[in-house]
């Protein structure tokens, strides 16, 4: 699909409805994971030009749909696993990297977001609140008290990555009995530099669009940071309490819904 300045308004979001829905979306997931950013496919993802695991089964998969001329075509999606759905599918995928026990012990209810991706020509503003307005309906419709998910910097070299990582620590780590950290064997440090030597506006500058996106719901970070390197990723935690919400970003979710959020009106 060779398009250069898409129209936003011929941009719409849903949930998937079909099989063929989620693996157009897989497609897409694999043209922006492995074609576009190096991550390594297995034998049969490279044989079906999809990105897929376990837990696609058990998810839902909201996608970003243009509607072309010739027909709608899948240019985004964002994987959605609640609790119910982890269960069957033996668990979160971020345990994989993290220990999430103390999300799992909080007694809150949760949402699992991964597997974000969205084609080149549509890495917008307006796309990326289309998603945030998607998210935002099913955590309403489902009484979901807190987001999470693994969040990715591109490349493995932690040091090169030193600036964003060490801002991330000083000024978004997780406070209290609700912070998951890596898995031991897998645990690196993101205090690398002092405070005092981060220029706060230019760090933030550089995170990757939709880690501002989280920062700015009031989202925070879990402990250390995990080296992926089938999808040559560097990744953290990141955690946005629905009642955390910022004022600007609630009240504009809630004229688009017609309806309040979970933890509206909590101080």
């Amino acid at each position: 699909m060779d398009i250069k300045q898409p129209d936003f308004a011929a941009v719409s979001v849903r949930l998937a409805k079909n099989a063929l829905e989620v693996e157009e979306a897989q497609r897409v997931r694999y043209q922006v994971f492995y074609d576009e950013n190096g991550a390594v496919p297995c034998a049969e993802m490279k044989a079906s030009g999809r990105d897929f695991d376990a837990y696609d089964d058990f998810a839902d998969h909201l996608i970003v749909l243009y509607h072309a001329d010739d027909g709608d075509k899948i240019v985004g999606t964002y994987r959605l696993l609640t609790q119910e759905a982890a269960q069957k599918a033996g668990g979160f995928y971020s345990a994989q990297e993290y220990d999430i026990s103390p999300l799992l012990n909080s007694g809150i209810s949760l949402l699992e977001l991964g597997r974000s991706c969205v084609l080149e020509p549509f890495r917008a503003r307006p796309v990326l609140q289309m998603l945030w307005r998607g998210i935002a309906d099913y955590i309403t419709e489902r009484n979901i008290d807190m987001m999470f998910g693994c969040a990715s910097f591109s490349g493995t070299d932690v040091e090169a990555l030193k600036v964003p990582l060490s801002y991330m620590y000083h000024y978004h780590l997780a406070e209290g009995d609700i912070c998951p950290r890596a898995l031991d064997e897998r645990y690196i440090d993101i205090n690398l530099m002092d405070k005092g030597d981060i220029d706060a506006r230019r760090a933030f500058a550089s995170l990757p669009p939709i880690i501002k996106g989280y920062f700015r719901l009031g989202g925070f970070i879990g402990d250390g940071a995990v080296v992926d390197e089938q999808f040559n990723t560097t990744d953290v935690l990141v955690m946005v309490k629905t009642q955390s919400l910022t004022k600007r970003y609630r009240d504009h979710y809630e004229r688009k819904l017609n309806k309040s959020m979970p933890g509206a009106g909590a101080q």
